[in-house]
C-alpha cells in the first residue's frame, strides 16, 4: 500500500496567497456595488424631494394672491434663498381668506410656513412682518435636506428679470422687419405672471429648475 502524498508547505502558501488575492478583488468589487447601490438610492431620494417640494410649490403659487386684489401691498419677496409670497384660501361656505407662505433654508434644510389666514389687509400686513422676521408661531415644515441654495427669476411686462431690479430680458423678436416688433409696456399694477425657482442641491453638478404660473387658477 503506497502512503499518500500531502500538500507542501510551499503549495498551502500559494493556495492561501491565491485564496487572499481572490477574497480581495471579491470585496473591493462588492463594496463598489455597495457604494454605487447608496449613491444611487441618495440620488432617488433627492429626486423624490424635490419633486414633492416642486408640487407643493406649484399648489401654492397656483393660488398667489393678484396685485389688484392686495391694491398697494407687496405679494411677493424673492431674495437671499427665501421665498415670500400671499396667496387666497378659499375656505367651504366662507369667505376667501389670504394666507402669507415663506419658503426658507435653514442649515441646508428647505422648510416652508404657512401663516393663519387673514381677512383684512391690516392683519395680512401684520402677517407679511412676522413672515419676515420668522416669528410667527407656526412651525415650519421640512420639506427637503440638503439644499444649498435657492435662486429667482420672475416674469414681468414680456421677459424675465432679477426680483429686485428694473431691468428686464425682453423678448427677442424674429421678424426681419423691426418696426413690426412691438414689446409690450410694463404695467407695474399687475405685477409678476411667472417664477423661475433654481434649486442648487449638494453635491450636484447643476440646479433643478422649474418655471411656475403666478396664480394659475
Amino acid at each position: 500500500m503506497k502512503n499518500s502524498r500531502g500538500f507542501t508547505l510551499i503549495e498551502l502558501l500559494v493556495a492561501i496567497t491565491v485564496l487572499a488575492i481572490v477574497a480581495v478583488l471579491g470585496w473591493r468589487g462588492l463594496d463598489g456595488i455597495v457604494r454605487s447601490r447608496e449613491q444611487l438610492t441618495q440620488n432617488m431620494e433627492q429626486t423624490r424631494g424635490t419633486q414633492l417640494t416642486f408640487a407643493q410649490m406649484q399648489s401654492d403659487l397656483e393660488q398667489f394672491a393678484d396685485k389688484t386684489l392686495l391694491r398697494e401691498h407687496q405679494n411677493i419677496l424673492a431674495e437671499n434663498s427665501r421665498l415670500v409670497f400671499v396667496r387666497t384660501v378659499l375656505v367651504e361656505n366662507a369667505p376667501s381668506q389670504l394666507q402669507v407662505v415663506s419658503y426658507t433654508i435653514r442649515e441646508g434644510v428647505l422648510a416652508r410656513t404657512e401663516s393663519r389666514g387673514a381677512r383684512d389687509l391690516v392683519e395680512l400686513d401684520a402677517l407679511w412682518k412676522a413672515a419676515l422676521e420668522q416669528s410667527g408661531p407656526q412651525a415650519p415644515v421640512a420639506l427637503q435636506a440638503g439644499v444649498a441654495s435657492m435662486e429667482f427669476r420672475v416674469w414681468e411686462a414680456g421677459g424675465w428679470r432679477q426680483p429686485n431690479s428694473s431691468t428686464t430680458e425682453q423678448p427677442k423678436c424674429l421678424d426681419q422687419d423691426q418696426s413690426k416688433c412691438k414689446i409690450p409696456p410694463a404695467n407695474k399694477a399687475e405685477g409678476p405672471t411667472g417664477l423661475e425657482i433654481s434649486l442648487q442641491i449638494q453635491g450636484q453638478p447643476a440646479p433643478l429648475v422649474k418655471v411656475f404660473l403666478l396664480g394659475a387658477v
